[in-house]
């Protein structure tokens, strides 16, 4: 998509609808004075980083899920690469995951010199399938990487019997989802290790930065070591072989998030109105999948609003309605790109076809503007547009 134009060249929203002369943003953070008068508090201490702010996010985000410990980090990335690392995954190790999600998470996995592994998902849910994971574990597997897609937690159960059978750890990629609860637990509290990431568009957001959570007192350890570089480590003589990275969050950041978990209830309230707005809408759309939710799920937050175009719909009439609705001042994105249809993992032998049900759902799921500050016109004037949109691209209604 080209460039955002200025907000005041947004088209006129109609008689009937009121709405702002500006763009239709994907995500948009909810920002209090909470989160101003933290951050001024932030800026009066002596220290930017590695104080007593960070030190307060970690300890509530843990009390606030249930963890002993949580780890503050730069983004979810290396989050991951530093869960890898911790638990001793390197050099002709495989790890399992999904081809169906950020390419970040996965690069993690090769930075520690492992192979990643793909693996179909469930269809429903986007997440990946215990059953298909098991099918791709070999000797070298040492990790099953699982994430809960957009909001929605994976098999769990079936999850933490498969990597206790083969013995293998596994660690949860909590990066698209917070809050939501699987069996009575919320999301990132089922992995060995569990990473979050509160860069936008995540509900709880802080600009930039992530946490590494765990029940492991020696895990937790050798995290907080390996994230932070200290002014001793320059006189080191024993550091070489365990090169601690700059990889914290700095106080400001801290004061950020502190103060979006501590409003983090009234955030999702008002996220989950607005995702009312939006099945109020979409059951006036022929041919739309509107968000699954499984059976054993107790409750979703979603990362972003995602609906699922039907069998007749292709990746380039999908493309289109994305241009249309940009004409309209709307920010709307196709979910994701394969990763195992990227030019890295083609590489290495990867290639279309090879994960029938991670194309099937990526080739027309689209994601629409989702964020606190959307009102029921504004829900209305966005579904309509792709509405109207989707029958000028001639595809007709959906088949499942």
């Amino acid at each position: 998509m080209s460039a955002l134009p200025a907000l005041n060249d947004a088209p006129a929203a109609g008689p009937d609808l009121d709405l702002p002369d500006e763009w239709f943003l994907l995500s948009d953070p909810d920002l209090s004075e909470v989160e101003l008068e933290l951050v001024q508090a932030a800026l009066s201490e002596p220290s930017l980083s590695a104080g007593a702010m960070v030190q307060h996010f970690e300890k509530n985000f843990a009390q606030w899920l249930g963890r002993k410990h949580a780890v503050a980090v730069a983004s979810g990335t290396l989050g991951t690469w530093l869960a890898l690392r911790v638990l001793g995954i390197g050099p002709g190790d495989e790890v399992i995951a999904s081809p169906y999600g950020w390419h970040q998470v996965a690069h993690a996995v090769g930075l520690t010199g492992a192979r990643v592994v793909f693996a179909d998902i469930n269809y429903w849910s986007g997440c990946l399938d215990p059953v298909r994971a098991a099918a791709q574990i070999t000797p070298a597997t040492k990790a099953i990487l699982v994430g809960n897609v957009n909001g929605h937690p994976a098999a769990w159960n079936g999850f933490r019997a498969l990597a206790e059978e083969h013995g293998l750890k596994l660690i949860e990629d909590s990066t698209e989802a917070i809050a939501s609860r699987y069996q009575g637990r919320r999301v990132g509290s089922f992995g060995d290790l569990s990473v979050f990431d509160f860069s936008q568009p995540s509900a709880l957001c802080c600009g930039e930065g992530g946490m590494v959570v765990t029940d492991d007192d020696d895990l937790a350890r050798e995290l907080r070591y390996l994230r932070s570089r200290s002014i001793r480590d320059r006189r080191s003589v024993s550091v070489g072989s365990r090169v601690p990275l700059q990889a914290s969050i700095s106080e400001l950041t801290a004061a950020l998030g502190a103060g979006q978990l501590a409003r983090i209830d009234d955030i999702l309230a008002k996220r989950r109105r607005v995702e009312g707005y939006y099945l109020a809408q979409i059951q006036t759309f022929e041919g739309i999948k509107p968000p699954y939710v499984a059976p054993d799920v107790d409750e979703v937050h979603w990362m972003i609003y995602t609906v699922h175009l039907g069998k007749r719909f292709s990746v380039s009439t999908c493309e289109q309605i994305i241009e249309d609705m940009a004409s309209q001042y709307i920010e709307a994105v196709l979910f994701c790109q394969p990763l195992h249809q990227q030019f890295h993992y083609l590489q290495q032998g990867y290639k279309r076809g090879q994960f029938p049900l991670v194309e099937r759902i990526a080739d027309r799921a689209v994601a629409l503007p989702f964020h606190t500050h959307l009102e029921a016109d504004h829900v209305k004037f966005i579904v309509t547009t792709m509405k109207d949109s989707s029958l000028n691209v001639g595809a007709g209604a959906a088949i499942y």
